[in-house]
């Protein structure tokens, strides 16, 4: 195996109601990028944070000034003051404020006039709340394996619903944390990947680290605890108040990736975005699990700088004709 990328650099930014959340900026020379570009940011999942997008944004980075966020309780950024604070809606408000700290920097490049948003798992539910609520941020919508509304059972988020009740959830957390990181990370990997043996050792090694570090912070229980929390709470909202009616309200170009593996996130829900996303191409990615942008990133790039260079010049404008322009099936 090469070497896998080095995760890039970052630092922590204070928003207008006081959160703080680290970002990593990919650029060749370490430093922030500018010079005009297009801004990306991405949004990374459920116990995940920036380093899920080390890959991507390497893809990305010659072409456009790329960030990546760790959410409020993940990575690098310190929890929110109040556990109301890890739900989709207030995640997303940091999010929208973030964006609009971005744009205000000097020397960002093109950050004024929106981003290109890309969210994974949680972090895609995150993304349709922002582009919901604030299109005129949105120049693109990009989700891979988003964590929209199931109410069907599924294996691997069977015990979601025990982890978000306010006692339990917390110890059965805390039992969990009582196992190895090496067995955690493994567990992880499995339900994540399509083959977890194509991940390089020193990604699982970095992984188990920093797992290790996350289990002497006072918050980790909360963090994840409140994550599943949350999905719970955004699965049981009537429709009105969904994250798939959010998805109706889009009219800004959109790319709508599932992975076919998916132990989490059904690609069955292919078929209904299809639907709900009315400006979105939507594919099931063939031989991917969880994460398609850490599994595939070239793929994922491509996938993205086509939208991208069909995306009108105002965010949140966009008319592109969702699968009926293209030939790719929805493998729903």
């Amino acid at each position: 195996m090469t070497e896998p990328v080095p995760n890039w650099p970052g630092r922590m930014i204070c928003l207008p109601r006081g959160a703080r959340v680290w970002v990593a900026e990919a650029s060749h020379g370490g430093g922030r990028q500018g010079a005009g570009k297009e801004l990306v940011l991405c949004v990374h999942g459920m116990t995940g944070d920036a380093t899920n997008w080390t890959d991507l944004m390497a893809e990305l980075t010659p072409e456009f000034d790329v960030v990546a966020v760790d959410l409020p309780g993940s990575g690098f950024s310190p929890p929110p003051r109040r556990r109301r604070g890890y739900s989709i809606t207030a995640l997303a408000t940091t999010v929208i404020e973030l964006i609009e700290a971005l744009g205000r920097e000097p020397g960002r490049g093109d950050g004024h006039r929106g981003v290109h948003l890309i969210g994974n798992s949680m972090g895609g539910a995150v993304s349709v709340r922002v582009a919901a609520r604030r299109p005129d941020l949105v120049r693109t919508l990009t989700l891979v394996s988003a964590a929209l509304p199931d109410r069907r059972p599924h294996r691997q988020t069977a015990h979601f619903p025990l982890l978000a009740l306010p006692v339990l959830g917390d110890w059965l957390v805390r039992q969990f944390g009582r196992l190895p990181a090496e067995r955690r990370i493994a567990g992880v990997l499995q339900a994540c990947y399509y083959d977890p043996s194509a991940i390089h050792p020193a990604r699982v090694a970095a992984s188990t680290e920093e797992l290790r570090r996350r289990d002497e912070l006072g918050y980790a229980i909360a963090a994840i605890s409140g994550a599943a929390r949350t999905l719970v709470a955004e699965t049981l909202r009537p429709h009105a108040f969904s994250l798939w009616r959010d998805a109706e309200r889009l009219r800004m170009p959109a790319l709508v990736l599932f992975g076919a593996n998916d132990r989490l996130v059904s690609p069955d829900l292919a078929g209904r975005a299809a639907r709900a996303f009315r400006c979105a191409r939507v594919m099931v990615l063939p031989d991917t699990g969880h994460l398609g942008q850490m599994e595939h990133p070239a793929t994922v790039a491509s996938l993205f700088r086509e939208l991208a260079g069909s995306a009108g010049t105002a965010p949140g404008n966009g008319e592109t004709p969702g699968n009926a322009g293209h030939r790719d099936p929805v493998d729903a």
